[in-house]
């Protein structure tokens, strides 16, 4: 059976943190059995002894499955950088409980203020999606979490294009009026901004997606009976140029609205389940794609009562939405094409990592974005106010001068990328400046 899960591994630490890509290839390879694939890889906290890590698998039935799957740890070094455009690459992981981009869109602020100050801003579902809400920047680059980690590791291009023609795949629900209520939001995007999307399928059976908690309270999950859906895509490769889906996710009793009732405080339970779930998808067809949470036939009553309530508004965009789906078609409508053949990648007019001028995460987040930029010399800016549940102490890798900055919130940030785009040194608008002496 072809399944998504994840699994907790410590691996002991290295000194001075060096060749961490390779370190932690060779590590998880010798970890997981043949038929499981590494797709997603965050060290979710670093001690004295341990890297303690979280590997999203895809688990594979080698009798019937034939695809090959690129390694996530493949890495090449960027051998310019370009500096005709200044790029940035804004990540909010899903699933560790940010107090900014940890619910609904609620980064969406962030991407669009910091976005003035680029040519493109590239980012991810995590940080722009509020359900029916999708306010990515004029200048942005919406691409998938595995997408993005792999274009700072060197194993993708991406191409801009006009748009895209997308697929719907849906649950077979039970209720046929959820049914209908994602043919019109998808008819609705159709009419109102022209989405370029003619084919609609339903999964029969359904998904079975798993919304847990690991052990260290990241939102994580499952997946089965993902075969049924590969099936479907694969009898249609070449006739569509994104993928957009809305599956039902099983999560315990009350969940839900524990979640909504927690003023955020509870991380959001779903996030984490689709991440897993996206990465695989993505780097089994270099396609993009995201996903919709569908909504249960049990909470119908629950859903239309939450609008009867206020809630904290880092939320409030999934309340009001029905469908979750406009922010999936929205992004995906346009969103940047994966060229990973090496000859393809050198055409130009494609954004590279040498293209990437620096990487804004929150701080402690240590996975294969930040390990790509220390590796390609992309300056990291990690952002203490963006609380979260990770916790590693990114000043300890061995960064390069001027390439880690850690600022307090994304008003400093703003100002370091300022700074960085004008060729000054970001110290020396603060006062006091640091004196040279000879060594």
């Amino acid at each position: 059976m072809t399944q998504l899960y994840e699994r907790s591994f410590k691996i002991p630490i290295i000194k001075n943190h060096k060749n961490l890509i390779s370190y932690f290839d060779q590590a998880i390879s010798h970890l997981l059995s043949k038929d499981e694939i590494p797709i997603r890889f965050v060290v979710h906290s670093t001690d004295s002894q341990h890297y303690h890590c979280e590997v999203g698998i895809l688990k594979i039935d080698q009798q019937h499955f034939h695809k090959t799957i690129p390694s996530i740890f493949s890495f090449e070094k960027r051998k310019i950088q370009r500096t005709d455009q200044f790029n940035i690459v804004l990540m909010v992981p899903t699933g560790i409980g940010a107090q900014i981009g940890g619910h609904a869109g609620d980064a969406c602020p962030v991407s669009k203020m910091l976005g003035s100050l680029s040519d493109h801003i590239i980012t991810h579902p995590n940080v722009v999606n509020a359900s029916d809400i999708n306010e990515l920047p004029e200048n942005g680059l919406y691409v998938e979490g595995s997408t993005l980690s792999r274009l700072l590791m060197g194993s993708i291009a991406l191409e801009k294009t006009r748009s895209n023609e997308l697929l719907f795949a849906i649950d077979k629900h039970s209720e046929t009026s959820v049914t209908n209520s994602y043919i019109n939001s998808l008819n609705a995007a159709r009419s109102v901004y022209g989405l370029e999307c003619p084919q609609m399928i339903e999964i029969e059976p359904p998904l079975e997606m798993v919304a847990e908690y690991s052990e260290n309270g990241r939102a994580v999950g499952r997946v089965s009976q993902l075969s049924n859906l590969i099936e479907l895509l694969d009898s249609r490769l070449g006739s569509f140029d994104a993928i957009a889906l809305a599956t039902i996710i099983q999560y315990p009793p009350l969940l839900g609205e524990k979640y909504f009732q927690s003023q955020g405080e509870m991380i959001n339970p779903w996030g984490g389940v689709e991440a897993i779930f996206t990465h695989a998808l993505s780097l089994l067809y270099d396609i993009p794609c995201a996903h919709a949470p569908m909504i249960r036939a049990e909470d119908l009553k629950e859903q239309s009562g939450l609008c009867e309530h206020i809630v904290d508004p880092r939320m409030a965009g999934e309340v009001i939405s029905m469908t979750f789906s406009q922010c999936i078609f929205k992004g995906l409508q346009k969103s940047p094409r994966m060229i990973s053949d090496p000859e393809a990648m050198r055409r130009p007019g494609l954004v590279t990592a040498e293209d990437i001028s620096c990487l804004i995460v929150p701080e402690g987040c240590l996975g294969l974005p930040v390990l790509a930029a220390l590796e390609q010399g992309i300056p990291v800016i990690a952002v203490k106010e963006n609380q979260n549940l990770m916790r590693n102490d990114l000043s300890q890798l061995p960064w390069r001068p001027r390439h880690y900055y850690l600022v307090e919130n994304y008003w400093e940030a703003a100002g370091v990328i300022a700074a960085l785009k004008a060729g000054i040194s970001p110290s020396s608008v603060r006062r006091p400046l640091q004196e040279i002496h000879l060594q």
